[in-house]
């Protein structure tokens, strides 16, 4: 779908090549530029995760993509990239705001080489402003943006997401915003600054909360045992059974007496009840699941026609019927790694995922294709690598 699009990226960590990543899966032609010792995923991992060697943190954010390494220190090797902006579509980078204005890549300056050219900036906090220089990364945005207050225990210390979801979010808004901008130049011809931030992507994961808290003012306190949320009326939340776990959502008081034989439950009629006797109905919840079986929890709730779900660890996820159904989980085979499951691009186009055309390259693996296309000769080209501007895959500086 986006083949054609030439895109430059200058990304590391997550929310840069994630947002490369939604674009190259859809056909972009992706040509990740890492300096000499390469980009910092491949030197880290959560988990401490490496296959033979290999960070899956690098292989999970930069499929479908070539990588070509060059010392932005170089003159020439700024010179090539000059000649790779003339000819690109996009360009994405995350680096702390004005590092590329200091290497000579801002927008500003490479407009005036390339006016087509779309350029998308990821950052923490947005390109300028009081935070422009702090660090962005997702469990400090997680905090500083009220969501790790929204759930957990009243009685416990705030509860960030275990996951990066805002890098992610900040990386779909990325590519969404890069898409938006390529629409809009077939009509007029020319490129524009696309901005994604995580402080901008973190709000709007909230948009529901926050927007309540906006118009009605402060949301009702974390429950002890913990809620689902601090606005939704009870019951809401992962509650413990005599033996595990279950998530139980909205229902009525009238469903959830049957099903738990409590008649306790059932004079809490009034459709405002959830509301207006929150704590007291999610209390005795928690005290009639505590003394049930899940599997027995289960059986009562299918009965009443009550929304829940098992809450699974990931070897529960992994095995489960619609998660291979879905086929979000698929098998590269690295020529270093070896054998590594990955997700899968996670939006279906005519019933199907994007494949994997090209594994995430390794160091300076496609640089001498990617400048032979750039109208550099091959002589040219072993002079580059000799003074060390560019890095090939597999060839010391002579």
């Amino acid at each position: 779908m986006l083949e054609g699009v030439k895109v430059l990226s200058f990304t590391h960590f997550l929310q840069g090549p994630s947002a490369v990543q939604m674009l190259a899966d859809v056909g972009a032609d992706v040509i990740k530029i890492e300096p000499p010792q390469g980009a910092f995923e491949r030197g880290w991992a959560g988990f401490d995760a490496f296959a033979e060697g290999v960070s899956i943190f690098f292989l999970l954010g930069n499929r479908n993509q070539r990588g070509i390494q060059l010392d932005l220190r170089h003159e020439k090797a700024k010179e090539i990239v000059r000649r790779l902006v003339a000819e690109a579509d996009v360009l994405v980078e995350n680096y702390r705001p004005g590092v590329m204005a200091k290497l000579g890549f801002g927008y500003e300056q490479v407009k005036l080489l390339n006016p087509r050219l779309v350029y998308c900036s990821c950052t923490g906090y947005g390109s300028t402003g009081p935070y422009q220089k702090r660090p962005g990364q997702d469990l400090l945005l997680q905090a500083m943006s009220g969501m790790a207050m929204l759930s957990g225990d009243g009685e416990s210390a705030p509860t960030p997401v275990g996951s990066a979801v805002v890098d992610q979010h900040a990386a779909v808004l990325a590519a969404f915003g890069v898409v938006a901008a390529l629409q809009e130049r077939e009509r007029t011809g020319q490129g524009r600054m696309v901005e994604s931030n995580l402080l901008n992507a973190a709000l709007d994961l909230q948009i529901e909360p926050f927007t309540y808290y906006l118009n009605k003012g402060p949301l009702w306190k974390r429950s002890s045992p913990a809620m689902g949320s601090r606005f939704h009326p009870a019951p809401y939340g992962v509650y413990r059974t005599a033996d595990g776990w279950i998530a139980l959502s909205l229902t009525t008081t009238a469903k959830l007496a049957a099903a738990l034989d409590r008649p306790d439950l059932a004079k809490y009629d009034h459709p405002k009840d959830p509301v207006r006797h929150r704590e007291q109905i999610h209390a005795i919840v928690c005290e009639a699941l505590r003394q049930r079986s899940t599997a027995a929890v289960m059986e009562a709730f299918d009965a009443q026609d009550i929304w829940f779900a098992p809450v699974n660890d990931y070897q529960e996820v992994e095995a489960d019927p619609q998660v291979r159904h879905n086929e979000i989980i698929v098998t590269i085979d690295h020529p270093d790694a070896g054998a590594v499951k990955l997700m899968a691009h996670p939006v279906r186009y005519d019933g199907k995922a994007p494949p994997v055309r090209r594994l995430p390259p390794r160091p300076g693996e496609h640089t001498r294709e990617v400048l032979v296309e750039a109208g550099y000769s091959d002589h040219e080209i072993d002079a580059l690598v000799s003074e060390g501007a560019a890095m090939a895959h597999g060839e010391a500086k002579r």
